[in-house]
């Protein structure tokens, strides 16, 4: 018993050490499992005083059927739960019964797939594989003579196994295997001799089985490996990651100068909006309507918030049909000075058109003027560049 478990620590130790080498997609609580059934035949083992086998003509054999269910925790190490049943035997033989079925046999394997083990795993499963189990059980007979009916078993295995189909779903594999009554079998000689793996307490037998793999979270039936990088892959999608990350800080930085310009001009818009709208005579007794327009540095084109300014003024002209209207133009005084007298004369163009096209007022109403540039409007430099209205009604 304790080479057994030294071999099976030993291949545990290296099924470990081959996982490290072969990178796998993950195995989900519900992947890698497996259902299959099997049938053979076993017969008694041991040697007679002179160390000869005993049975030399292989008598006693007697013909059994099993059930397998298992997972593949790794793509070297598994387990498994088996049942078996022995038939009737022709012979007095250790599985010595009287009624059809001799013995039943339930065991708990562990399974260490040698081909993966010493070649690595190829990403799916060989062609063909050599397996090796090795576990505990636990037989009952039934209609034996003596009392002892009962024995702790271990079952030692080799599946020569064949992995059929496009999908390697199915495994069809022939296994020759050994069980031991640990305990001695009950045939009232051997039955209190000790726990121990004795050839005299055994079973020789060969199977043949068939496995069904249940299908996996990575849409296949076994394992698939993992697609790795290598470093210099991962270092250049680290620098362009870092890149463009370093590019969205400077945008959020450009957005945010641009939140803040934003929210000055609509408090600007704000304090415009919060005066009331008047009619004042200038030094000329001209009748100026309040509501200006104001415009960005160089620029003749209406923002999207200046245009209340421009419908309060077609609000009036439609409240009072004979009233007409000057658009005068300025520029702030900065720049040239030519410069400056085009664009406010386009600032007043701008204007007289958005009335016309966008607010529908007749274009016999409205007249424009250019006045070049000016500080005289306002010490706020912005407030001189504008587009005043004068009501030129008679």
């Amino acid at each position: 018993m304790k080479k057994l478990f030294l071999v099976l620590a030993a291949g545990m130790m290296a099924a470990t050490v081959n996982a490290q080498n072969t990178a796998i997609t993950s195995n989900k609580a519900g992947d890698n499992w497996y259902f299959g059934i099997n049938a053979g035949v076993g017969f008694t083992a041991g040697f007679d005083n002179d160390g000869y086998f005993k049975n030399t003509k292989f008598k006693g054999i007697a013909p059994n059927a099993g059930l397998r269910i298992g997972k593949n925790l790794t793509t070297v190490f598994g387990l498994a739960a088996e049942a078996s049943a022995y038939g009737l035997t022709n012979e007095k033989s250790n599985l010595n019964s009287k009624t059809f079925i001799n013995a039943t046999n339930i065991s708990l394997l562990g399974t260490f797939n040698l081909s993966n083990l010493f070649s690595g795993y190829p990403g799916e499963p060989r062609a063909f594989e050599v397996i090796a189990l090795g576990g505990f059980g636990w037989m009952h007979q039934y209609g034996n003579a003596f009392d002892k009916v009962n024995a702790l078993t271990s079952k030692v295995a080799l599946d020569f196994a064949f992995n059929l189909g496009a999908d390697k779903a199915w495994q069809f594999y022939v296994e020759p295997n050994i069980v031991y009554a640990l305990d001695g079998w009950a045939n009232g000689v051997n039955a209190n001799h000790g726990m121990k793996y004795n050839f005299n307490d055994a079973v020789l037998g060969i199977n043949l089985g068939l496995n069904y793999k249940f299908g996996n979270s990575n849409g296949s039936h076994n394992f698939v490996k993992a697609q790795l990088r290598d470093q210099a892959e991962i270092d250049g999608l680290n620098a362009k990651i870092n890149e463009l990350r370093a590019d969205n800080d400077a945008k959020s930085g450009q957005l945010s100068a641009k939140d803040q310009q934003i929210a000055d001009l609509q408090k600007k818009l704000a304090d415009c909006e919060a005066r009331p709208v008047q009619i004042v005579e200038n030094v000329k007794k001209e009748t100026v309507l309040q509501p200006i327009v104001i415009f960005r540095q160089g620029k003749s084109t209406i923002d999207p918030a200046q245009y209340a300014s421009v419908e309060m003024v077609a609000k009036y002209m439609r409240n009072h049909p004979e009233a007409k209207v000057l658009v005068r133009g300025y520029a702030s005084p900065e720049g040239d000075a030519e410069l400056n007298q085009r664009l406010s004369v386009a600032r007043a163009e701008a204007v007289q058109t958005a009335l016309i096209n966008r607010y529908k007022i007749a274009a016999d109403r409205i007249t424009t003027e250019g006045l070049g540039a000016t500080d005289k409007l306002s010490e706020e430099i912005d407030f001189n560049r504008v587009a005043m209205f004068v009501d030129t009604t008679k």
